[in-house]
């Protein structure tokens, strides 16, 4: 499953939701040696046609009083439509769903390009309102681009998937001993269960592979023969799987802190323990340098000690943070978590507010009252209570839908143990056991890259969820692409997010002309 850092994170002040895999599958046959040219879509399967040609009904975004987002569409001018889509796409006149829909239309309609669709990653990551965080990035490319917001099947306001389960999104520690990965693997069974209990019939379709196709709908529902795309994270595997699926219905694609599609299983996250470590003690020297702030310590090494004696108090006691009504509990299988979560973005308003978060727990850790910052304080409701269930069971159904996992639960311990004695605290984490395991096998194989595409990749050398080796193995699948490379930087998505001048006026300059880059380029951070 994603880690909120990954799946319910909240990027940057521009808000993009961003999200990260972990888990691992099932053997799939390799991927072509050399990408093949594009061939021609074909028209849409006999009994499809109802739904490419549909007519939306565009309406106003807010739904209640407490839709922040839905007003904020509305200020900016946007419209939001629900789009009709078959859930079984085999099975066209069978049962429907809804997918939601905003578009913030282009102001320079003189010079107007098409439509932008954006994926803010996940998965299970809504996508509603990306395109008023993403407008002011692109400047005046901005106002030459339709910019489309989604929320993918089961996600936001499209049709819901909601297993009802008690926590949200995020990889729990197996902590130190047998006992935490025991727990760990009746939780994922038990996840497991429940969603095939509740929501069985949907779950054969909760997959990228659908998504895609949804997709290729909205962009025939929105009159465009061809449609941009924009994707961050688990987004790059779900527009890579668009562009090998629908090869001649693209135009400009950006793909940031790109996946594998070789590597793109439920266990993602194994094998990035160095680029964690590396995150971590960045984060920690950042810290000590501003002891006086925070009191987590004066060098590096307190800093990690310090932290690693609030994880032992949450082992023998769980640590109550926050007054009434907002109080919660975290042990040793959460506190973790919270940590990991927060080092997939090393900007300094990230890199604070994780100091302030520890901080706050040092403090619980010493037994002393710890009130918590509303934004704090959510982020562990929507993380660690039910008020996040129906991101969480999106966010699984797609993971475990899309590439099977490992069945054995000692496969797991076995790979928690090896990696233990270099990682102890990250290990526990990367190769824990999901629901996954226990999941019903897919019914569709993974996408593999057969069709060459003119993308442009853009990725961070210390990516701490999707390794930088990710986005150099697709530019190789890819080449006709380019890679765009922050170096230096322990950041999980770049544009728009880090504030790098080079990133973003090199993705601009592409989005704006159609043109690539003549080389891969390197940004200094």
């Amino acid at each position: 499953m994603i880690t909120p850092g990954t799946a319910a994170r909240r990027a940057s002040a521009a808000g993009l939701v961003l999200a990260v895999v972990l888990t691992t599958g099932l053997a799939i046959p390799p991927a072509a040696t050399a990408a093949t040219p594009a061939t021609t879509d074909a028209a849409p399967a006999a009994g499809l046609g109802r739904y490419y040609q549909q007519r939306p009904h565009w309406h106003r975004c807010t739904r209640g009083t407490d839709d922040g987002t839905g007003r904020a569409l509305d200020a900016a001018g946007a419209r939001c439509a629900d789009v009709t889509v078959p859930l079984d796409y085999g099975r066209p006149r069978g049962r429907t769903i809804t997918v939601a829909v905003s578009r913030l239309k282009a102001t320079d309609t003189r010079h107007r390009i098409g439509s932008l669709l954006i994926n803010p990653g996940g998965p299970g990551g809504p996508g509603l309102g990306t395109g008023l965080a993403v407008r002011p990035v692109m400047k005046e490319t901005g106002a030459r681009y339709d910019l489309i917001g989604m929320d993918p099947r089961f996600t936001g306001r499209s049709t819901p998937l909601d297993c009802g389960l008690s926590s949200g999104p995020g990889l729990l520690s197996a902590g130190p001993d047998r006992a935490g990965f025991d727990r760990r693997t009746a939780h994922a069974r038990s996840v497991a269960e429940r969603c095939r209990a509740t929501n069985g019939p949907l779950l054969p379709y909760v997959t990228t592979r659908n998504t895609a196709r949804d997709i290729d709908v909205v962009r025939s529902v929105l009159g465009e023969r061809k449609i941009s795309y924009l994707g961050y994270s688990y987004g790059t595997y779900l527009g890579t799987a668009y562009t090998q699926m629908f090869p001649t219905r693209h135009d400009r694609v950006v793909l940031d802190s790109a996946l594998d599609p070789d590597r793109y299983n439920p266990r993602l996250l194994k094998g990035a323990d160095a680029e964690n470590e590396k995150a971590y003690d960045d984060w920690a020297a950042w810290t000590a340098a501003r002891h006086d702030t925070y009191g987590l310590g004066r060098t590096r090494e307190q800093v990690r000690a310090t932290l690693d004696d609030v994880i032992a108090a949450s082992a023998r006691e769980p640590l109550t943070v926050g007054t009434a009504p907002d109080v919660f509990r975290l042990d040793n299988s959460q506190v973790p978590a919270l940590l990991f979560t927060e080092l997939a973005d090393d900007t300094d308003p990230a890199r604070t507010s994780l100091a302030e978060h520890m901080s706050l727990l040092a403090r619980a850790a010493g037994g002393r009252p710890t009130a918590l910052p509303p934004a704090f304080a959510d982020l562990l409701r929507s993380v660690f209570t039910s008020a996040g269930s129906s991101v969480a069971s999106a966010q699984t159904a797609i993971l475990c839908g899309d590439v099977a996992a490992p069945r054995d639960p000692e496969t797991y311990w076995r790979d928690i143990e090896r990696g233990r004695a270099a990682h102890p605290l990250f290990a526990p984490l990367t190769e824990s056991i999901t629901p996954c395991a226990f999941w019903d096998r897919p019914r569709e194989a993974p996408v593999r890259v057969r069709h060459d595409i003119r993308a442009l990749i853009v990725a961070s050398t210390g990516d701490p969820r999707v390794p930088y080796t990710d986005s150099v193995a697709l530019h190789g699948k890819l080449p006709g692409s380019r890679l765009l490379t922050l170096a230096g930087a322990n950041q999980h998505a770049n544009y728009g997010v880090r504030g790098n001048a080079c990133v973003d006026s090199t993705v601009n300059s592409y989005l704006t002309t159609g043109r690539l880059p003549a080389h891969d380029r390197t940004c200094a951070e």
